[in-house]
């Protein structure tokens, strides 16, 4: 070829474009950003509506109803889902990933504009989801004494932490919030005649700063401003409510209140490992890099706690994505680089010289950097896809090279010069080199345009193979020839002398005269093999996505309604007393009385819990975390009985939820909806693999339900409304004015009764209001108070009422196992034409995948036969080298069985790549067989020569991409989970392929080719 010869021929020219290329990379690599998969923006969007006052009932038909009438029609919409409770309604819109959510948003905005909502009813608000409003970092600070207040150090944390660089928020639980606390007395309010009103009213008046008219003076124009501010709670409890004109005492705040600067009521314990604690999420900017700012973050918290004020405290670390994410990467960074050694191995065992192994060892390494320029200027970041790629393809980075070194060697075997055999070996071996590289790229066309989430995922997959065998092919042709003109020594031994004499050589030699010589049994086998391993595959159990054991999982606990903090701590205290001494556990924080997403909210919910527990690294357990989950629910099960509802969350970094199964019911009549429920719960607890089944449909709650009496509230001269405020207030603390404390703290101050009317129901009953006419009359004479039930909420899924079911099942079960069971579990209970089951979460994943990935291999196998053929300028040959694809699955299926892996995701993938490694082989053997001929060969003569010459070629290229791949296929350490099955299925297809192409590929060429149909003859003649 020109270009070889050319950079033959310019040897510094080389050197120097390599060296460029080579800072490039180093350039390229530090400036790549560190993620753990790809960027992924769903394209999910959420509605926030609220109705203050207004009842989950209420809330749907006068708000969820009229948005989803809206927002139903909008373009590319896949799913809406809404939940209508007390006060607010939540919509969920959920499009198709080809939608620009930009685009979408101010057609969303104009949409919500257009609504008529009923008066009360907030302005919607719309929010894109975004990965980077989810924690990267979250960990416990415990205080190691009980003389520590950690609380009062969590402002100082808090803002020392938000100054890290690539930091967006800082959340703390648990730190201190004070207030100006005013508790009334309800009975000497009442007996002075006064309010609540009256005495924030006061308060208010007292405490003013307000502009006044501009003065002149002197020439000069100044503002004025009266002020009368407070700066304690002494100088608010001094005011003066009244005066007594007989006595001329004063009536002071103090004495119907008391008036106290005082920590805000803690609704929420946190501890860790027993100890008071405080619980940290850090949120990273949305364009940080997350390995980045998890190393500032880390950094900045260590000089921290380092200082004298912190020494009592410590920090555990629950869950650092960006640790996971350096973990993952150097894990598979390794794989890379042991599967890169192992490929060097077999190039010293085959070439037996230490100078054509460095030769090809070197398309290693720069083909690697080229590939990091290649994905720098894509705008790719460094994740476990594109290092998973790069570790997949670095057998195959030199398999290109590898077939042009063996065959420059050859040809100085036969006597030729090393800048002569260069040229000649190269160019011998050219067109199969570039046919086989472009039907391996080939491959991966079909998924850039697969779409949705696994599109999004693989692509970058997909193009750095591409990338990273493009810059093999070109170091191919260009850099290794040059090398080896000026570096190999010419060699005086005889080819085929020393051929004839290998053991090996002869054996395999008598094999394929054999094979040839009883075509049809050996293709009778292969068939059988085929259809048996093929039957194995079809039976193999699937999944979405293997699961990761990233060492951290959240347990949600759940009382009874209405259940107390302290019934709720005792059942945590039960549970930590069962977790804490598991040796794989390192440690465990627990948040009694809500859990992160109500604390970040503000709320509280005192019947509810939430633990999260950190497992010490996969290499100092035995048990996996699935494992531990599984054993530690039965227990707890147990432990915790009938007081509370407990439930795992195991969520990945990559999003799946490992061993659950969710699916929708719907149905437009509630009735049938709720029969239907209770009957496939009933059905699905029956399956043996099922450990729990939970529904998302909301039981009624009690309420204190207090009903108006119309007639005596007219007889006293109310007004419903009235009643309603009033009960509103005294039943709460409000918000009266804020005041710049003296030590410069900005402090609200809040009225209340206290607890007085909290207590109980007879406590509410006596509760005095006061009338138009200054009369008190108790709540219990103008209105009925009793307990009453009501929905927690009110869920609907596209317009019709939903439940989601959430079916957890056992580790040894599979996704399609599962599947089939609840199936027909559901199919048993026979349900009524309007009621639909919609599955969601990994099975809906998988089952849109797995079409688009059965279309990108048909597409795959078509793109491969029609590069073959115009490379090739042949239907023919193309055929015959398209007969290694269905050997592949002999190996694939036996692969799977011995590893006991299950079909996933990646390990379709993998059967992807094989598509275009495994027909590189037929591609190099039917090539030298088609040169042979043209150079007056016969056919018989042409079959045998190429099996023979390439022969040590073909289990070179083989053996690096198998034994490079085997540290990735091990699956040691965290993050190569997701890439265990594609190595292992390239592993077991591509050893089945490549064997059994030796012998299948030169047969099918013989019955194809006329001169070698009927060779059965010449086969006994030799």
């Amino acid at each position: 070829m020109k270009v070889t010869e050319f950079f033959v021929r310019r040897p510094v020219f080389t050197i120097v474009t390599m060296a460029l290329v080579l800072i490039l990379g180093a350039v390229s690599l530090f400036k790549i950003p560190v993620t753990l998969i790809p960027n992924l923006n769903p394209p999910i969007g959420v509605v926030v509506t609220s109705y203050p006052g207004a009842s989950p009932l209420e809330v749907n038909e006068k708000v969820t109803k009229p948005l989803e009438s809206s927002l139903a029609t909008l373009p590319g919409i896949k799913r809406l889902q809404s939940t209508a409770q007390e006060g607010a309604n939540l919509t969920i819109v959920e499009f198709s990933w080809t939608t620009d959510m930009n685009v979408m948003q101010t057609e969303i905005m104009q949409r919500l504009d257009m609504v008529s909502l009923p008066e009360g009813v907030g302005k919607p608000s719309f929010m894109k989801f975004d990965p980077s409003q989810f924690p990267i970092i979250q960990l416990g600070l415990q205080a190691e004494s009980a003389n520590v207040d950690i609380r009062q150090l969590a402002e100082s944390l808090e803002q020392e932490l938000k100054r890290t660089e690539g930091v967006a928020s800082v959340n703390v639980s648990g730190k201190i919030v004070e207030e100006i606390r005013i508790v009334l007395d309800a009975d000497k309010l009442q007996e002075k005649g006064l309010t609540q009103t009256d005495i924030m009213q006061l308060v208010q008046a007292n405490n003013i700063s307000l502009p006044g008219e501009t003065v002149s003076i002197e020439g000069q124009q100044l503002t004025t401003r009266i002020v009368s501010l407070f700066t304690s709670p002494e100088q608010i409890a001094e005011l003066i409510i009244s005066v007594n004109p007989l006595t001329g005492e004063s009536l002071l705040l103090r004495d119907i209140a008391a008036v106290e600067r005082a920590e805000q009521p803690q609704a929420t314990i946190t501890r860790a490992n027993d100890y008071p604690a405080l619980l940290i999420s850090v949120l990273q900017q949305s364009d940080a890099n997350t390995a980045q700012v998890s190393d500032a973050f880390q950094e900045a918290l260590a000089k921290l706690l380092a200082q004298p004020q912190y020494v009592d405290v410590t920090a555990h670390v629950l869950f650092d994505q960006g640790d996971y994410v350096r973990l993952a990467i150097d894990n598979i960074t390794s794989s890379l680089l042991f599967g890169g050694l192992f490929a060097m191995l077999v190039l010293f065992v085959f070439l037996r010289s230490f100078i054509s192994p460095l030769i090809v060892g070197i398309a290693i390494p720069y083909s690697v950097i080229v590939t990091f320029v290649l994905i720098y200027f894509a705008d790719f970041s460094l994740n476990i896809m594109t290092l998973g790629a790069l570790a997949l393809g670095i057998g195959m980075l030199v398999d290109n090279a590898i077939v042009v070194i063996e065959n420059i060697e050859r040809h100085m075997a036969l006597g030729k010069s090393p800048k002569e055999a260069a040229l000649n070996g190269t160019k011998e071996v050219s067109l199969a080199i570039i046919a086989s590289t472009l039907t391996t790229v080939a491959v991966f066309l079909p998924v850039v345009f697969i779409t949705g989430l696994i599109g999004r995922i693989f692509t970058e997959f997909a193009l750095t193979i591409a990338f990273s065998l493009f810059a093999s092919l070109v170091v191919a042709l260009t850099v290794v020839p040059m090398l080896a003109s000026y570096l190999l020594k010419p060699k005086m031994t005889n080819l085929a002398q020393r051929r004839k004499e290998s053991k090996f050589y002869q054996a395999y030699d008598k094999m394929i005269r054999w094979g040839l010589h009883h075509r049809a049994l050996v293709l009778i086998t292969t068939a059988i093999l085929f259809a048996v391993t093929g039957f194995m595959l079809y039976r193999t159990g699937t999944e979405f996505i293997p699961s990761t054991d990233e060492g951290y999982v959240s347990l949600q606990v759940q009382l009874k309604a209405g259940s107390s903090i302290d019934a709720t701590e005792q059942v945590v205290a039960d549970i930590e007393d069962y977790i804490q001494p598991f040796q794989e556990v390192d440690v465990v924080v627990s948040v009694i009385g809500g859990n992160q997403q109500s604390m970040s909210r503000g709320t509280s919910r005192t019947n509810e819990a939430e633990l999260y527990i950190k497992l010490v690294p996969v290499a100092e357990r035995n048990k996996s975390i699935f494992e531990l989950v599984e054993t530690m629910e039965q227990d707890l099960a147990e432990i915790v009985e009938e007081r509370a509802e407990i439930e795992f969350s195991l969520t990945s970094s990559s999003g799946s939820t490992p061993n659950t199964l969710t699916f929708r019911v719907t149905d437009s009549n509630e009735t049938q909806l709720q029969e239907a429920v209770f009957a496939i719960q009933q059905a699905v607890e029956e399956i043996d693999t099922v450990s729990e089944v939970t529904t998302d449909l909301d039981s009624t709650v009690e309420e204190i339900h207090i009903e108006v009496k119309q007639q005596a509230a007219k007889d006293y001269g109310m007004l419903p409304a009235q009643i309603a405020q009033t009960v509103g207030s005294m039943t709460r603390s409000l918000y009266t004015t804020q005041i710049i404390a003296e030590d410069g703290v900005v402090l609200p101050v809040m009225t209340s009764f206290g607890d007085t009317f909290n207590k109980s129901i007879e406590a509410l009953k006596s509760m005095k209001l006061r009338t138009p006419a200054g009369l008190f009359v108790a709540l219990e004479d103008v209105a009925t108070i009793e307990l009453a039930q009501r929905p927690t909420a009110i869920r609907r899924s596209d317009q019709a009422s939903a439940v989601a079911f959430f079916v957890q099942y056992a580790t040894k079960e599979s996704l399609s196992g599962i599947s089939a069971k609840v199936d027909k579990a559901i199919a048993e209970v026979q349900l009524k034409d309007t009621t639909r089951v919609i599955f969601s979460g990994d099975r809906e994943l998988f089952d849109s995948a797995k079409n688009d990935m059965i279309l990108a291999i048909c597409l795959a196998l078509v793109l491969v036969y029609i590069v073959m053929a115009a490379q090739f300028e042949s239907f023919k040959y193309p055929f015959i080298m398209l007969f290694s694809v269905p050997l592949m699955v002999i190996g694939v299926a036996l692969a799977l069985f011995i590893t006991n892996t299950l079909l996933s995701i990646t390990a379709i993938i993998g059967i992807l790549v094989l598509v275009g490694i495994v027909v590189n082989n037929g591609i190099v053997l039917v090539d030298y067989m088609n040169q042979q001929k043209e150079q007056g060969k016969s056919s018989a003569e042409a079959i045998l020569i190429a099996c023979q010459d390439r022969l040590r070629p073909i289990l070179m290229t083989a053996l690096t991409t198998m034994l490079g791949l085997i540290p990735l296929a091990l699956g040691i350490g965290e993050g190569t989970e997701l890439n265990q099955p594609m190595a292992i299925v390239v592993i077991g297809g591509l050893f089945a392929s490549t064997v059994l192409t030796l012998f299948i590929v030169p047969i099918i060429y013989s019955l194809m080719d006329k001169e070698t149909r009927h060779l059965k003859k010449w086969v006994a003649k030799s």
